[in-house]
């Protein structure tokens, strides 16, 4: 299933909904209702805005914003629908409908401290608003990926270490931290159940090619890129970095620790790519004891799909991931990984970690529990901007070097205006340079 797909079933299948529903009413404001705003109004904000309505009976989405009107009018009618019979949950007005590529601070004031905004706008603009919303007190779920370079990732760093000092909450996208099967077979893992770990495997390889296509001529080159975001490392980090940043934190969680250098491959086999992105990846990262995690990336139509993670130890191996909708996590007592071989599986009684990460975290804002995912969002996150370096670079590549990168792909986000200079321009026949290792500078 494609992950839309799957959060249009799961919203309703929350077995974690019951978490939150006979909670003390302790929420700073007076009638105890935590308000939402959502910024980024495609596909997965709505997603998003959805969960975090069911995830606290006392949560009412108020704002809404994105960069472009027509998305903003849409996803709020389509939440008005969704949640038609509960009246009082979705109260969005046109005045506190907004778009434009500075709305996220007008849906952000309409909050109160202690109130929850939700982030899942092109992952080149997130610092930028994680900032802004930790800084007047407001709670943060952000989704991955959470920024497009290193000084971006050090934003976000900052956002985390101000949320720590003032009490704020911050829960990120990474949903397969709270899924419990995944849970049980890294702790297995970690209790030395398949022995010491030698290598991890992580797979993504699916259909779904963002090919970018032709900006029409009524649309600004800014206006296109921030709408093919996948295509533009400035405004979506990469194809890689937004599919794969699952795996490898998966990954990392598993070995404990994050990978200290990584060499890899990437490449265009679709001949109309627009873009600077690649649609192969291939990416050996190695952690500090030798330990290598492979992660491969296809993107490509009428292809062999797969998407999983494995695990193999100096006594037996694990399924850490079976598929996108099934978690199917297992333990062998060799590397055949084959049903005799089978030493333990999850019992499949999975709560959707889709909602289960947004009912733990409402749990948090509503209780005023410790909740900071900040830290561990861009750690993540320089894992796989560091694939992107080596990939991007053709060099072996370094934690350090990638931690400290002063890169930027955007200088002028800030002042950014959809009828300006965009940072990517086109050459003479429509096309956009991308980057060939060996030869392209300035990667990190």
């Amino acid at each position: 299933m494609k992950r839309r797909d799957f959060l249009k079933v799961a919203a309703v299948l929350s077995a974690g909904q019951a978490l939150t529903a006979n909670t003390p009413k302790v929420h700073a404001a007076e009638s105890n209702l935590i308000q939402i705003a959502l910024v980024g109004a495609g596909g997965r904000g709505r997603g998003a805005a959805a969960q975090a309505l069911y995830a606290d009976d006392n949560t009412k989405l108020v704002a809404v914003a994105d960069a472009f009107p027509d998305r903003t009018k849409n996803s709020t009618a389509a939440l008005v629908q969704q949640f038609e019979k509960q009246t009082g949950r979705v109260v969005v007005p046109p005045e506190k409908q907004f778009s434009g590529l500075n709305a996220y601070k007008q849906a952000i004031d309409t909050l109160n401290k202690g109130d929850v905004a939700i982030f899942a706008s092109p992952c080149g603009f997130r610092p930028l608003h994680v900032e802004y919303a930790v800084k007047k007190g407001i709670n943060v779920f952000m989704e991955k990926p959470f920024a497009v370079d290193s000084p971006g990732t050090r934003r976000i760093q900052a956002a985390a270490k101000l949320a720590d000092e003032t009490g704020v909450k911050i829960a990120c996208g990474l949903m397969w931290r709270h899924s419990k099967a995944r849970e049980e077979v890294i702790k297995r893992i970690h209790g030395g159940e398949i022995g010491q770990l030698i290598h991890l495997r992580g797979f993504r390889l699916h259909d779904g090619l963002v090919k970018g296509g032709t900006k029409p001529a009524d649309m600004t080159e800014v206006e296109f890129q921030i709408k093919n975001f996948h295509c533009f490392d400035w405004a979506g980090a990469n194809l890689f970095i937004d599919y794969c940043i699952h795996n490898i934190d998966v990954a990392c969680w598993a070995k404990g620790s994050w990978p200290v250098s990584c060499i890899a491959l990437g490449g265009r086999s679709e001949p109309n790519l627009k873009g600077e992105s690649y649609d192969t990846y291939y990416h050996e990262f190695q952690f500090a004891d030798g330990t290598h995690l492979t992660s491969h990336g296809r993107y490509r139509m009428n292809c062999f799909n797969m998407y999983s993670d494995f695990a193999h130890g100096t006594k037996g191996s694990a399924v850490l991931m079976e598929s996108l909708s099934k978690a199917g996590t297992k333990l062998f007592k060799d590397q055949t990984m084959s049903k005799e071989s089978q030493i333990w599986a999850d019992d499949g009684k999975e709560p959707n970690p889709y909602q289960y990460e947004h009912d733990l975290f409402f749990d948090a804002v509503r209780n005023n529990k410790p909740y900071n995912e900040g830290h561990r969002a861009a750690e993540a996150n320089f894992a796989s901007l560091l694939g992107r370096a080596a990939q991007n670079s053709g060099q072996r590549v370094t934690w350090e070097q990638i931690v400290n990168s002063d890169v930027v792909l955007c200088p002028n986000l800030e002042t950014l205006a959809m009828d300006g200079e965009a940072p990517v321009k086109p050459n003479t026949d429509g096309n956009y340079p991308y980057a060939v290792p060996g030869e392209t500078k300035n990667v990190f």
